[in-house]
């Protein structure tokens, strides 16, 4: 990669960029010297169809000739005045980047005052107000529905947001932790402590306690393995922890699957997963605090219309 950031690249650039427009400068003069005399016929190509459909080597059209020469005066204007030739930043100075942010700074002044009205309530009496969803969807639409999908409801390994169900829990301070730092997930594979027989049936321990389709005769063992292997995360009765981001196993959420297949893929295997804090996603403008403050009242509310 470092190939293409040297030193050679921009000079090569300019150098058959300018190639370029010379050579067709001077291929045009080599093809427009000859003028006709006056009363001189133009000379015959030897190509006649139809009759009397004649190739002349007539001189090209002024005209025509203009807009050739015009077009590559404009090309020198514009590599003069714009970047265009290597690292040459042109005359103007202008840049993507400047230009990005002088967008940026714009939008942030426009949208101040908006975010300091906002920023004056609290998350849940934020997340009510329809104006203020409106601006929390579309930021989430822009940072986090790459993830979480347009509606928020996820997807494998990645949480639906909609149904009220927290590995961290939901409260808003939790959620504003949760985007600011992101979070780190990690179950250990269990897979070789508790052999193939005990990791089938811990798994369908787990599927009793939410009510699903298990084999009986496999509870029992299970529940044993599962105290002595998994409750000092998931709690003796199943209902997670939030501190530690373990899943709650009784309500019928999953977020790798709930088949037996899937839950003995876990058990074995572990899961890991991670989000990544969005603090430099938002951006480090003055109104980062506010932009972080519509969406964690946007993602709130998700939850709060079940």
């Amino acid at each position: 990669m470092s190939d293409f950031t040297s030193g050679f690249w921009p000079i090569y650039i300019s150098v058959l960029t300018l190639l370029s427009i010379i050579g067709t400068w001077v291929f045009l003069k080599k093809q427009t010297t000859r003028k006709l005399a006056p009363g001189e016929k133009p000379e015959l190509m030897k190509h006649t169809w139809d009759g009397d459909l004649q190739d002349l080597n007539n001189p090209l059209p002024r005209w025509w000739l203009g807009l050739f020469y015009g077009t590559m005066v404009f090309a020198l204007v514009y590599l003069v005045l714009w970047p265009g030739l290597g690292n040459y930043a042109g005359v103007l100075g202008w840049t993507s980047l400047g230009e990005y942010e002088a967008e940026v700074k714009a939008a942030e002044a426009k949208f101040q005052p908006v975010y300091a009205g906002f920023m004056q309530q609290d998350i849940a009496t934020v997340a009510a107000d329809p104006n203020a969803r409106a601006i929390g969807k579309n930021l989430f639409l822009t940072y986090c529905s790459q993830c979480h999908g347009s509606n928020a409801e996820g997807s494998k390994g990645f949480p639906n947001l909609t149904d009220g169900d927290w590995l961290y829990g939901g409260e808003p301070e939790t959620i504003v932790a949760t985007i600011t730092n992101g979070r780190n997930g990690m179950m250990p594979p269990m897979g070789a402590a508790l052999g193939e027989e005990g990791t089938k049936a811990v798994a369908n321990y787990v599927l009793s306690l939410s009510g699903r389709k298990h084999d009986v005769a496999l509870v029992g063992a299970g529940q044993a393995k599962f105290a002595e292997n998994c409750a000092a995360c998931h709690m003796p009765d199943g209902t997670g922890m939030h501190a530690l981001g373990a899943a709650n196993l009784t309500d019928k959420v999953w977020l790798y699957g709930g088949s037996e297949a899937a839950i003995i893929e876990t058990i074995s295997k572990g899961r890991s997963g991670a989000m990544p804090p969005m603090t430099q996603t938002l951006g480090t403008t003055s109104n980062q605090e506010a932009k972080l403050h519509l969406l964690a009242a946007y993602v709130y509310g998700l939850s709060k219309k079940q």
